[in-house]
């Protein structure tokens, strides 16, 4: 993208309209890349090898792609679109989050857009080497300290994006039964002195293909290896409380930075921002693992549940991966919009293409992602596998999309 082909928010209303109508309510989205200064690129997310730092070395390399994403990466020397999706059409682009406020009601619905003012989702490939801090992210009310928003989140491990395990495919979540706000309180003040030990308090739980998690906010969680698809909550908030990472230091700063000034050295504070029953809680992968439920199939092809259930009893996200062999079709139907992207195969969608990359250039423009408004969402739209494979996508939705979706654990029973 240069600034000659960018249409600003202001100017929208014409290309949108075009693009609405000529992809029949689907929106063609770009590649949005985000790097980590404090983490190391897992490789598997299909940028060109000569890309991985195209931010620059002192950004950190880049192991995210959001996918419908008008939320901002809250990263340091951030370049000003940094998290946001673009619309491509025409040879223009415009920003997603514009596209929202031009045109709320058509691309996310009236519910949502009066509710919340913006697609208050998004999802993500998150790909790293190794495995990353003991971090949680906050509940609504902590963020609001802050002026932002709490930050639930979910995974799923797609065995597309997984040929390989990399480094550490396990992850540490929580901490176990008995630990006591002392013990952690112990690792805090051992900030300094390298590894605070806080490991030594929580379990791993190996990672499994074609699973996932359903993660809380204020949840301790140090992320494995595997690429992870994951829908989550529209913010960027964390506190890590973890120390040393593979050798690596992870300063005090990546704490408390998403905390109030005052209580940066409050240590009280910071423990007390964590859900410390859903961390110690003695059944925690019953309450929080998830496996995939059909949602619903038909000849040469199946829908399933990947992510589902609720937070804190509200509906926030869910995701679903969609199978066609080849030579199917399907008539899509949702109650709501959706992001989309394919992990696998080729084939159409509406009047788009679709098309699994090998590998993507940095600032390369695909065919596997597309943004499906509420508009088409709801009048249904045919899919369709035209290649020699599966044709695989995996898709998110955001609150309250459904009257009701499963509950964790309901795999157990399917």
């Amino acid at each position: 993208m240069t600034s000659a082909n960018y249409v600003k928010g202001d100017s929208i209303a014409s290309i949108l309209n075009q693009a609405m109508e000529e992809g029949e309510g689907l929106l063609r989205l770009t590649p949005t890349w985000v790097p980590r200064s404090f983490l190391h690129p897992g490789k598997r997310i299909k940028l060109h090898p000569e890309d991985w730092y195209a931010y620059g070395a002192h950004r950190g390399g880049i192991d995210e792609r959001w996918f419908g994403s008008t939320t901002e990466a809250a990263n340091d020397g951030r370049v000003w679109h940094e998290g946001l999706s673009f619309v491509s059409h025409g040879g223009k682009h415009f920003l997603l989050r514009d596209a929202v406020q031009e045109s709320g009601a058509a691309i996310i619905g009236q519910g949502l857009f009066e509710k919340y003012n913006r697609w208050p989702v998004y999802s993500k490939f998150f790909d790293n080497m190794g495995p990353i801090p003991h971090h949680m992210h906050q509940s609504a009310k902590d963020a609001a300290l802050v002026g932002q928003e709490g930050k639930p989140e979910s995974y799923y491990f797609s065995p597309q994006m997984n040929n390989v395990d990399n480094n550490f495919a396990y992850t540490f979540m929580g901490l176990e039964p008995g630990t006591t706000k002392a013990q952690l309180r112990r690792c805090l003040e051992n900030w300094d002195k390298g590894d605070n030990g806080i490991l030594d308090l929580s379990k791993a739980y190996r990672l499994k293909r074609g699973t996932g998690w359903l993660i809380p906010p204020g949840v301790l969680h140090a992320p494995g290896s595997l690429c992870t698809y994951e829908p989550q909550w529209g913010s960027d908030v964390f506190g890590m409380y973890q120390s040393l990472v593979e050798g690596r230091e992870v300063p005090w700063a990546l704490l408390v930075k998403d905390m109030p000034a005052d209580k940066h050295h409050d240590l009280d504070f910071i423990i007390g921002q964590l859900d410390w029953e859903k961390n110690v809680d003695t059944h925690f992968k019953e309450h929080n693992y998830l496996e995939p439920i059909v949602a619903a199939s038909g000849e040469g092809w199946v829908d399933k549940w990947i992510v589902y259930g609720l937070v804190d009893g509200e509906q926030l996200f869910s995701a679903r991966e969609l199978t066609l062999y080849p030579g199917a079709s399907c008539i899509l139907q949702d109650p709501g919009a959706s992001g989309w992207i394919t992990v696998q195969g080729t084939g159409k969608i509406g009047k788009l293409d679709l098309e699994t990359p090998a590998l993507i250039r940095f600032g390369e423009e695909t065919l596997d992602e597309v943004f499906i408004t509420h508009q088409a969402a709801n009048r249904g739209i045919r899919v369709t596998n035209t290649g020699r494979e599966p044709l695989v996508s995996l898709r998110y939705f955001g609150p309250n999309t459904f009257e009701s979706v499963p509950s964790v654990g309901d795999y157990v029973r399917h």
